[in-house]
């Protein structure tokens, strides 16, 4: 309860500094589309425009929209985007169960890929296999996503004559949800989410094994083989077990991290995320689609720590604490 009542004024400061930050290109979103629509010689009356300053609180100071804003969030109302025309309640949720499922799901497939690795190169540490592993990490951390995005792009093209952009195929598009739909999701879902996954699964795989060979060297390890526990049992309940804690500890960290990356790949691979809806809304100073996509990842992520320390101490009896 006293970290849930911690994330009150955690999230008010958050909201001021996105506030700021969106703020702080000259200009808004008004005078964005003026310039625009005079690139393009079209001219807009001095009526209209005070209607669009009025509609979007634009005419009144920054503290007050700051209030209207911040106000009509709490209470569920994202307010609209000139940008869209449409209502940035309607973006966001179509689009964040999207961004959520490959977030998700590059996280498990980081996890799954990284931590056996991590595990047998320290076990097999300096072997042949440990230095291909090591070499295969460091191309993985080296190379961007978007870069090995495109690579998949060019490949799927010239030597399958397929195309691997979106989520769905062109019949799929904007058809209703059917089992059929739901396994063309499925066919392409899975590019995404090793792409996003590839430069955590290199980063959790240094770590891992980082930490298991400075576990092995302790000496409760060295009194367990002398008391004669099987080897793999030995690993698995005692050195992994508080090897794997720190991943544990970082959940609320990876969130962020991850959406960051799936955004560049969501614009090269077109996906229907939140990623490329966040850049164009930034791009063109949306304020009510920008502010509101950054605090619902600001949410997701404080949520993520609290889950985190949840799960770190429900998995590891040394941290956990009882009120004296």
């Amino acid at each position: 309860m006293r970290r849930l009542l911690g994330m009150i004024p955690t999230l008010g400061v958050i909201s001021i500094i996105v506030f700021v930050v969106v703020q702080l290109p000259p200009g808004d979103i008004v005078t964005a589309t003026l310039d625009q629509l005079t690139a393009s010689g079209v001219d807009m009356s001095d009526e209209r425009i005070r209607n669009l300053r009025a509609q979007y609180n634009l005419d009144q100071p920054l503290p007050m929209q700051y209030l209207y804003w911040m106000g009509n969030f709490v209470t569920g109302d994202m307010g609209f985007s000139y940008l869209f025309v449409r209502p940035v309640n309607e973006l966001v949720w179509e689009r964040l169960g999207y961004t959520l499922l490959i977030t998700v799901g590059a996280l498990i497939f980081t996890w799954l890929v990284a931590l056996p690795i991590g595990i047998y190169s320290a076990v097999r540490q300096y072997s042949a296999a440990d230095y291909a592993f090591t070499t295969i990490g460091l191309l993985g951390l080296a190379v961007p996503n978007f870069l090995i995005a495109l690579v998949l792009m060019y490949v799927g093209h010239t030597m399958f004559g397929v195309s691997i952009g979106g989520l769905f195929s062109p019949e799929y598009m904007n058809a209703p949800w059917s089992w059929a739909r739901f396994e063309d999701l499925l066919a392409h879902i899975w590019i995404p989410i090793i792409v996003v996954g590839t430069s955590g699964m290199a980063i959790t795989m240094r770590l891992m094994r980082a930490n298991l060979l400075d576990e092995l060297q302790k000496p409760y390890v060295t009194t367990a083989r002398a008391k004669g526990v099987p080897p793999f049992r030995l690993l698995m309940k005692y050195p992994v077990r508080i090897a794997i804690n720190p991943f544990i500890s970082t959940i609320g960290l990876l969130l962020p991290a991850l959406l960051s990356g799936e955004a560049i790949v969501g614009v090269v691979l077109n996906l229907p995320t939140t990623g490329p809806l966040l850049l164009q809304s930034l791009i063109s100073q949306d304020m009510y689609l920008a502010g509101s996509l950054i605090m619902l990842l600001s949410v997701l992520t404080v949520l993520g720590m609290l889950l985190s320390d949840l799960l770190l101490a429900w998995v590891d009896p040394r941290i956990r604490y009882e009120q004296s």
